[in-house]
C-alpha cells in the first residue's frame, strides 16, 4: 500500500480545482472562471485498491503587493502545503504561449528535495508538447504528464505518476472520507461559489463568508432542517447594496441556489439566513483577516 500526500500549485484559474474534482470523480471543490476561488489549502483524499492520495488543493500563487494582506496570507499557505507534502504536481495550462511573471514565482519555490510532477491541462483542445517544452526548462521534474481536467483525459497516467513518487505507508483518512473539512467549512465555499457566479468584476474578491450559526439535524436530533446563518463580509457601502440587490432579490438569489447545492451536499432540506456587513479594507487589515479565518 502507498499513501503521500500531493500538493497541487499553479498560477491562478490553472484548473486545480476542477482537475481534483476529475481525480475524485465527485464535485468536491469550488470552481469559477474568477481566479483566486479557492482561498485555502483544502484536503481531498483519492483511494484505491494500491493507494490513498490526500491531494491538496492550494490557491492560485501570484505575487501580492505588500498591502494585500489576504494574497500574502494566501501564498503564506501554498508554501506551508508544499512543504508538508511527499509530490508536488504543477498544473499549467496547455494554451500557454510564453511564461509569465507568475510562473517564475510557482517554479522559484519549488524545493529541490521534493519531486515534482508537470501537468499540462486543457489537453483536450491544445497540444501539450509546447507547453510541457516551455516549462521543462524551469525545474528538473520527475515526470510530466498531459491531462485534461474537463474531459478525464490522462487522469490514469497521472494517478500512475504520483503512486510511483509517493512512499509506502497505511491509510492516513477512512476510504470514505473525500474531503478533510467540515460541513460548516463547505457551507461557506457553496456559498462563496454562488457569490462569484452571480457577481462580476471586483464584487466577489471583497467577499467573505462567515458561517454565524450551523445547527445540523445530526447535532440537533430535534431539529428536521438544517439551519445555517452567514454573513457575508464586503469592503464598502456600495458593494453591500450589490449584494443585497433592488428589493433585496440578489441575496435572495444567493441564498436559493446555496440552499439547493447545500441540500445535495448534506441530503438535509435546509434553511439558509443571509446576512450582509462591511468591513473596510478588510482584505488589508490583519485583524480583520484574523477574526474571518485567514491566519
Amino acid at each position: 500500500m502507498k499513501c503521500g500526500t500531493v500538493t497541487i500549485i499553479g498560477r491562478p484559474n490553472a484548473g486545480k480545482s476542477s482537475l481534483i474534482n476529475a481525480l475524485l470523480k465527485t464535485r468536491a471543490l469550488i470552481v469559477s472562471p474568477k481566479p483566486q476561488t479557492t482561498r485555502n489549502a483544502v484536503r481531498c483524499i483519492y483511494n484505491d485498491d494500491e493507494a490513498q492520495i490526500i491531494f491538496t488543493d492550494t490557491p492560485g500563487l501570484y505575487r501580492p503587493d505588500s498591502r494585500d494582506k489576504l494574497g500574502i496570507f494566501l501564498n503564506d499557505s501554498i508554501l506551508e502545503a508544499v512543504e508538508d507534502s511527499d509530490c508536488i504536481l504543477w498544473l499549467v495550462d496547455a494554451a500557454a504561449g510564453k511564461l509569465q511573471p507568475d510562473d517564475y514565482e510557482v517554479a522559484r519555490i519549488l524545493p529541490k528535495k521534493i519531486p515534482v510532477i508537470l501537468a499540462a491541462n486543457k489537453s483536450d483542445k491544445y497540444d501539450p508538447s509546447r507547453a510541457l517544452k516551455l516549462y521543462g526548462g524551469l525545474h528538473k521534474f520527475a515526470d510530466e504528464v498531459a491531462v485534461s481536467a474537463k474531459t478525464k483525459r490522462g487522469i490514469d497516467a497521472l494517478i500512475s505518476a504520483v503512486k510511483a513518487l509517493i512512499p509506502e505507508g497505511e491509510m492516513i483518512y477512512d476510504p470514505e472520507i473525500l474531503m478533510d473539512s467540515t460541513e460548516k467549512f463547505m457551507a461557506s465555499e457553496i456559498i462563496r461559489e454562488k457569490i462569484l457566479m452571480l457577481l462580476r468584476d471586483e464584487v466577489p474578491h471583497c467577499v467573505a463568508v462567515v458561517i454565524d450559526e450551523y445547527k445540523s439535524p445530526d447535532e440537533y436530533p430535534g431539529r428536521k432542517k438544517l439551519y445555517i446563518r452567514a454573513t457575508l463580509v464586503t469592503e464598502t457601502e456600495g458593494q453591500k447594496k450589490i449584494l443585497i440587490g433592488s428589493k433585496g432579490e440578489m441575496i435572495k438569489r444567493i441564498g436559493e441556489l446555496s440552499r439547493k447545492s447545500v441540500e445535495e451536499v448534506t441530503g438535509f432540506e435546509t434553511y439558509i439566513d443571509l446576512w450582509v456587513k462591511a468591513v473596510p479594507n478588510w482584505r488589508r487589515n490583519p485583524m480583520a483577516l484574523k477574526r474571518l479565518g485567514y491566519s
